[in-house]
């Protein structure tokens, strides 16, 4: 996998409002996403961004006068200056997968082969636009057999079945600088540039 207005008048002034609500990021922010290859397998991302202590007590307070991030009485405002990204790629069917057109060179499930083919970009996202991240740092990766027990099992009573793996990545994420409205967006595409799979994870 490769490392990728029309003025209106002015409105009323609106009262203080005391409503509020509170969102606590303890243990990092995390992501999931289903996705599909073109006549290929159906799949599941599942992951999450952590840093050592950035994330400990840290609440994102909404009111009606905007959000703001504190960790405690502090206001946190940037990133710190790197995160950890960690996920793991495995298959997985549910209703929404796209129907498999018969193809008898497809697989119904994820191999090494399609795996390898598939690009990863990772991106800063704020508002609409989307920064890519250069200088992103593999730190672990491996390919994990799926309850390989019931699998040796079926094999021995001489009813194999096809092998199922999980795919685990981890990265150091440069993040210096970067406000913590922004958007970690991680996009898998095919060869053909087809986008299969995306998913953000925000705050």
């Amino acid at each position: 996998m490769a490392v990728l207005l029309a003025a209106l008048p002015a409105a009323p002034a609106r009262q203080p409002s005391h409503d509020k609500t509170v969102w606590n990021y303890e243990g990092g922010l995390f992501l999931q996403t289903n996705g599909s290859i073109p006549n290929g397998p159906c799949f599941r991302i599942s992951g999450h961004v952590a840093a050592a202590g950035f994330f400990d007590n840290l609440k994102r307070i909404d009111t009606d006068s905007g959000t703001v991030f504190r960790r405690g009485s502090e206001t946190v405002t940037q990133f710190p200056d790197h995160v950890a990204l960690e996920f793991v790629v495995f298959d997985h069917y549910d209703p929404t997968c796209p129907p498999q057109v018969e193809n008898t060179n497809s697989s119904r499930y994820l191999t090494r082969a399609l795996m390898s083919s598939l690009h990863l970009y990772l991106y800063w996202k704020h508002g609409v636009e989307l920064r890519p991240i250069a200088n992103v740092e593999p730190k672990y990766f491996s390919v994990d057999p799926v309850l390989p027990t019931a699998t040796a099992r079926a094999a021995a009573h001489g009813n194999p079945v096809p092998e199922k793996l999980a795919w685990s990545y981890e990265f150091l994420v440069p993040s210096a600088g970067v406000p913590v409205s922004d958007s970690l967006v991680l996009i898998l595409r095919t060869p053909d540039n087809h986008i299969a799979a995306r998913v953000a994870a925000r705050m």
